[in-house]
């Protein structure tokens, strides 16, 4: 609906990696499998930079070497295909897999296709891997009543978490990122956190319905989000956040680095965290705020995973044991100075930020732009917390109250969901 002839790429990406996906069953010479492999990996490396990065490196090339007077040039920019991120990284995954025989490739290309394009993970993950997500197409499926109320209930609590907690607090956060230079220190701080918050809530929000979206179809997709805020340390809050792109980019990127090496030292692992990092960081936009997030938070995984406290102990470990309360402040200062870099337009308005939040002056207030909303936000922590074992808090919902209890509370959300939906709020993960 939005554009349907950015459906010729995805089309075009899934036949490629089918093709080279046959071509790999069917042959046993290395170096002709490493050409099929080097063709697929070619294409979608080469999709994703001409849409996403070609505008942004021609464009600093041309202010590095240009001269001070300014010459007329026009690049080729056009608007980022949603989900090719997501895409793109699911058929390479496939292809590599395949290559390193750890996945049969199917012969059915319909199967492949419906693999590639399932439609609630489509445009912002999870991305799955084919050894998991595959089979479920290739056999068959029932439709399971149980099975749908959870799917039900999961995409109730996600709509919930993006329409009444992620686009309340955006509002917010969007007064103060737009116009910082009318809050100090405390707000902007404030807005920082309730932006981690807000892009927790968009995400794992859609990453919810995604998930109940494929259980009314008999279907399962892995969690994305592991309530990654109660992390001790940015180590552990990578295991919790965007699970399935920090397994890919360590299956695919870090640990394929350290095989290159025939010792692994502290040096190759701390090279090796910089550079999977600065990639996931370009993997969310081609713009240099993101670029610095990515080695800020390669930079703290290196320091906390580098053995400082006698030969084998690291500040990871070492946080993993102190007091909650301790951890969370050290967690929380880090994460929300990563959050003004992921959230600002240049890095001069994030820098602008951070200055002013150091100043520890503060004029102007944003908590009245949110007012009895953040409410909202409050019942969600108190929610996930208490039922942290579980995938979703309503999850055993049909077991723990009454029927007219559960279906009062249905209508209650639902009826919130409506009348505050805010209907120009798109999810924040489109864009990547």
């Amino acid at each position: 609906m939005w554009d349907w002839r950015f459906l010729g790429l995805l089309l075009a990406s899934s036949l490629i990696d089918y093709a080279a996906g046959q071509l790999l069953l069917r042959s046993t010479n290395t170096n002709r499998r490493k050409l099929y492999l080097f063709a697929s990996l070619f294409w979608n490396l080469s999709v994703l930079i001409a849409f996403k990065y070609f505008d942004f490196f021609v464009s600093g090339f041309h202010d590095l070497f240009s001269s001070e007077i300014s010459t007329q040039y026009s690049i080729w920019s056009v608007i980022v295909p949603i989900g090719l991120s997501f895409y793109t990284f699911q058929t390479m995954s496939y292809t590599i897999d395949v290559y390193q025989r750890k996945v049969e490739p199917t012969k059915n290309l319909l199967d492949f296709l419906c693999f590639v394009s399932f439609f609630p993970q489509l445009v912002a993950g999870p991305i799955e891997r084919a050894k998991f997500l595959l089979p479920q197409f290739q056999k068959n499926r029932k439709f399971n009543l149980q099975q749908s109320k959870e799917g039900l209930r999961q995409i109730l609590w996600g709509l919930f978490k993006k329409v009444l907690v992620a686009d309340k607090l955006g509002i917010a956060v969007t007064m103060a990122f737009e116009n910082p230079d009318q809050y100090g220190s405390f707000t902007l701080a404030f807005a920082a956190a309730l932006f981690s918050f807000q892009v927790y809530c968009d995400f794992s929000g859609y990453t919810d319905m995604a998930v109940g979206t494929a259980k009314l179809f008999g279907f399962k997709l892995h969690n994305n989000f592991n309530i990654p805020y109660l992390a001790k340390s940015i180590t552990e809050f990578w295991q919790r956040w965007h699970i399935t792109l920090t397994k890919w980019f360590t299956d695919y990127v870090y640990i394929p680095f350290l095989k290159q090496f025939n010792r692994i030292t502290v040096r190759v692992r701390v090279l090796g965290l910089l550079l999977t990092m600065l990639l996931v960081g370009l993997w969310h936009g081609a713009n240099w705020t993101f670029i610095v997030f990515g080695l800020f938070n390669g930079l703290l995984l290196a320091v906390e995973r580098v053995p400082i406290f006698g030969r084998r102990k690291t500040l990871a470990k070492w946080l993993s044991k102190r007091p909650r309360m301790f951890s969370l402040i050290y967690f929380f200062t880090l994460t929300s100075i990563s959050s003004v870099f992921f959230r600002a337009e240049d890095i001069s308005q994030a820098w602008d930020i951070l200055l002013r939040i150091f100043t520890f002056q503060d004029i102007g207030h944003i908590s009245s732009l949110i007012g009895f909303q953040l409410l909202y936000l409050v019942f969600l922590i108190l929610a996930e917390i208490l039922t942290r074992t579980k995938a979703y808090p309503l999850e055993t919902f049909e077991n723990t109250w009454p029927r007219a209890a559960r279906w009062i509370f249905y209508y209650v959300l639902i009826i919130l969901i409506v009348r505050y939906a805010e209907p120009k709020e798109a999810f924040i993960y489109f864009q990547f």
